[in-house]
């Protein structure tokens, strides 16, 4: 999807969804996985680069800011307990971008296999972004890579 070391001045802006049609759908501060219906309209993500991935683990993926267009959050790793957790944050995505060194936390290592794609987290390594395979529960960062949780993701770019 992206090279590194590329230099943008907008972000990649798409829908997310997975094999089930599953989207990603914002309710109030939370993602959440839910059928694509008529009422349900897909979240509009943005997605940039890391300006200097040098910086960070090679040969993990091509490392991404996640965000929401509107209204603008970015998607953001924490620990809760002693587990990771993923949360939204009130963020502008170029602000990030712009930053002299990467933002960990804000951080995902994306791969790309064909259609499909993972977003795993830089702050917690092994941690993927996932939702639940029935739909209409928040998006979440798992360990357990196709078991429970879906973590493989279609993004769609919008014109």
């Amino acid at each position: 999807m992206m090279s590194r070391g590329l230099s943008v001045a907008v972000p990649i802006v798409g829908n997310i969804q997975d094999n089930n049609h599953l989207v990603w759908f914002l309710q109030g501060q939370t993602l959440l996985s839910v059928p694509g219906k008529h009422d349900k309209v897909p979240v509009t993500v943005a997605i940039v680069p890391c300006k200097c991935p040098e910086t960070l683990e090679k040969d993990r993926g091509n490392p991404i800011y996640l965000g929401v267009k509107e209204p603008e959050f970015c998607l953001f790793c924490t620990k809760v307990g002693d587990q990771p957790a993923l949360e939204l944050k009130k963020q502008n995505i170029m602000e990030l971008y712009n930053r002299p060194e990467p933002v960990k936390p804000f951080l995902f290592y994306h791969n790309q296999t064909g259609r499909t794609s993972t977003f795993e987290s830089v702050a917690f390594p092994g941690w993927f972004i996932a939702a639940c395979a029935t739909g209409d529960c928040p998006l979440i960062l798992t360990q357990e890579l196709g078991k429970a949780y879906i973590t493989d993701f279609e993004f769609t770019t919008l014109a």
